[in-house]
């Protein structure tokens, strides 16, 4: 028998786990549970036998997938799949795939959440603005920018995007105005909200000479990974420019510094929020449990991120 181990160190919402059991004992595998653990020492002992492996944010680490011996395939419970190495899945023939779409919404209405609670001054009781004709512009057009341009036009904000895996023609068919640059992107709007991968072309990519060109009253929203901002650049961009504000989804290894130079000026959640929704939840669990069934019936390869 099949056994799938779901391994989180950030617990799933107990209706998912009922889910995913309900999912896996159906295809009549057994599912196995590691849930709040404190070390990788930990992680390394319960996935010794399991034939395949659910994880939220929990790094699945060239040890981790050593101790694994039976090992076939991993599922990241999101899009983002980083936390991944998939280098060594690859030289263990372990299949690596994410679920990508099913954070989507709630990674989005985060994004104007966020957005909303900067324009309006952050509720201090003062005048505010609205977003309403307001620029924004959407960096990296997948399942996130997509859903984030679905609320702007409702707000009816002026959206543009920029990504060069995506075809123009896919831009323009969701009324979005793509633009040829990134560059480009940044300089014509007020708003950007970031939806990059983090890795070593983008590590650093945002910095104080593409920030530095926003139009006045700039506002920057990143929920994607702290990584691709070059942190120091902003401080120093915000240091020159009182009109520039950064909203982010997990806080600068400086965050010290906005504390004490910049108030009213940014905003970081306490810890990554995108994907704590309790439907979100549920819905990349699922998505992760019906993949792992799928591989195991007939080979389906579908999200696979590793070669």
């Amino acid at each position: 028998m099949k056994k799938i181990l779901v391994a989180t160190e950030k617990p799933f919402a107990p209706a998912a786990v009922a889910q995913i059991k309900e999912i896996v004992e159906a295809a009549g595998y057994s599912m196995s549970l590691l849930e709040k653990y404190s070390s990788p020492h930990e992680l390394n002992a319960a996935v010794a036998d399991a034939n395949a492996l659910i994880v939220r944010s929990d790094k699945v680490s060239a040890d981790v997938v050593a101790a694994a011996n039976e090992l076939q395939i991993v599922v990241r419970a999101g899009a983002g799949y980083d936390n991944l190495d998939l280098e060594a899945c690859s030289a263990k023939n372990v299949v690596a795939m994410n679920t990508p779409g099913q954070n989507s919404n709630a990674v989005a209405e985060l994004v104007f959440g966020m957005m909303v609670f900067q324009a309006r001054n952050q509720f201090n009781g003062t005048a505010g603005t609205e977003l309403r004709g307001k620029k924004l512009g959407i960096h990296a057009y997948g399942n996130v920018g997509l859903y984030v341009a679905k609320i702007a036009k409702g707000f009816g904000m002026e959206v543009f995007a920029f990504d060069p895996f995506v075809d123009d023609a896919k831009i323009k068919a969701d009324g979005i105005t793509p633009v040829s640059s990134v560059e480009e992107l940044y300089s014509i709007c007020q708003y950007v909200s970031l939806h990059i991968p983090a890795n070593e072309q983008t590590q650093k990519s945002i910095n104080a000479g593409l920030l530095g060109n926003m139009p006045k009253g700039a506002v920057l929203i990143n929920t994607a990974r702290k990584e691709v901002i070059d942190e120091e650049g902003v401080v120093a961009l915000m240091e020159k420019r009182a009109d520039f504000a950064y909203l982010s989804d997990i806080a600068p290894d400086n965050k010290a510094v906005f504390v004490e130079k910049f108030p009213g000026r940014f905003f970081f959640t306490p810890k990554k929020m995108g994907a704590q929704t309790s439907e979100a939840n549920i819905n990349a669990g699922v998505a992760a449990a019906n993949q792992i069934v799928k591989f195991f019936k007939n080979g389906d390869e579908t999200f696979r991120v590793n070669k």
